[in-house]
C-alpha cells in the first residue's frame, strides 16, 4: 500500500465514560488527521477494545465490522431496565433472584449459545420502518423489532456473586450483549440488565495490546500500538503478485487466480498492502486498490 506512515488500524483501549465519537473526535485532534473511522462503537458505560481505522485504512473498515467480538460482562439479576443495562429507567424488579443456585444461572445462560435468533434491544440503533429503534422508543413508543440471527461461540459464566453474575461471551459481530443478560433474566423469571461490559477481542486484535485512549498524544506509544495495513486484515486469504500481475492489480485489471482461491482476498507486492480483491475461483478482481490512491 503506497501510503504515508499514518495510514492504517489504531486499536484503542476506551475508558467507560465517552461515546465511540468522543475517542474518535480525541484522535483526529491528536493525529492532526480528519479521515478516521471506526469498526464498531461501544456504548458510553463500557470500555475496551475500539478499533480506529486512519487515513486510506479508512476502507478497510468494512473487512474488520464482522469479525467475532469477545467481551467481559457482568449482568445484574431482579431489576430490568427499558434500555437493558444500567443507563436505562427501571420497569421491573424482583427479589426472586435470591433463591437461585448457581447450577440454574449458568444453565439459563449456557442455553444463550449457538446460532439463534435474537430481539434487538429497544433501545438500540436498528431500524424500524426506517426509522432508529431508540428514537421510537424515546418518543414513548414501542419499536417492532424483527429478531435478527446472531452466533454465539462461547460463553462462560466466570463468578456468581448474587445479585450480580460475571461471564465472557464470544460472539458474531450485530450480538447485543444486552439482550444476552435481558433474556437470562427471563429464562430466570426474575429479569436482569446488563451492569458492566468490556470488549477485550476484536478478531485476533486484542485489548491487551491496544493503547490507552489518555496515551493517545503520546506518539511513541501510537507507534508501538499502530497496526500496518497488510496486517490489519491478515485474516484474509493473502496472494503476494510480483512483475505483470502487479501491474494489472494496479491498473484495476483482473488476473489469474491461483486453485482453489475463493472470496475475498488481501493483495500484498513488496511486503505491502497492494488492493483488496474478489476471487471467483478463476480470476481475480480488483475491488479496491490502494497503490497510487
Amino acid at each position: 500500500m503506497a501510503a504515508s506512515s499514518t495510514d492504517g488500524v489504531l486499536p484503542i483501549d476506551k475508558p467507560a465514560g465517552p461515546t465511540s465519537h468522543d475517542i474518535v473526535a480525541r484522535a483526529r485532534k491528536a493525529l492532526g488527521i480528519r479521515r478516521i473511522g471506526h469498526t464498531g462503537t461501544l456504548d458510553p458505560f463500557a470500555s475496551g477494545l475500539l478499533l480506529l481505522c486512519i487515513g486510506r485504512a479508512t476502507r478497510l473498515a468494512e473487512y474488520l465490522t464482522g469479525l467475532p467480538k469477545t467481551y467481559e460482562a457482568t449482568l445484574r439479576l431482579g431489576v430490568r431496565t427499558d434500555t437493558d443495562d444500567l443507563t436505562g429507567a427501571v420497569v421491573s424488579e424482583s427479589d426472586a433472584w435470591q433463591t437461585l443456585s448457581r447450577e440454574a444461572i449458568e444453565e439459563a445462560l449456557l442455553e444463550l449459545r449457538g446460532t439463534y435468533d435474537q430481539v434487538p434491544p429497544a433501545y438500540s440503533a436498528r431500524k424500524v420502518g426506517g426509522e432508529r429503534a431508540y428514537r421510537i422508543a424515546r418518543a414513548g413508543a414501542t419499536p417492532e423489532l424483527e429478531p435478527a440471527e446472531v452466533r454465539v461461540y462461547d460463553l462462560e459464566v466466570t463468578r456468581v456473586a448474587l445479585p450480580e453474575v460475571d461471564f465472557t461471551v464470544r460472539c458474531s459481530a450485530g450480538t447485543y450483549i444486552r439482550a444476552i443478560a435481558r433474556d437470562a433474566g427471563e429464562r430466570l423469571g426474575v429479569g436482569a440488565h446488563l451492569s458492566a461490559l468490556r470488549r477485550t477481542s476484536i478478531g485476533e486484535f486484542g485489548v491487551a495490546q491496544a493503547l490507552p485512549a489518555d496515551s493517545l498524544e503520546d506518539e511513541v506509544a501510537r507507534a508501538a500500538a499502530f497496526v500496518s495495513p497488510v496486517d490489519a486484515v491478515a485474516h484474509l486469504p493473502q496472494l503476494d503478485v510480483v512483475d505483470d500481475d502487479a501491474l494489472d492489480i494496479r491498473h484495476g485489471r483482473t488476473i489469474a487466480a491461483p486453485s482453489g482461491l475463493h472470496g475475498t482476498v488481501a493483495i500484498t507486492s513488496a511486503g505491502a498492502l497492494l488492493a483488496i480483491g474478489e476471487s471467483d475461483g478463476s480470476v481475480i478482481r480488483p475491488r479496491k486498490v490502494f497503490a497510487d490512491d
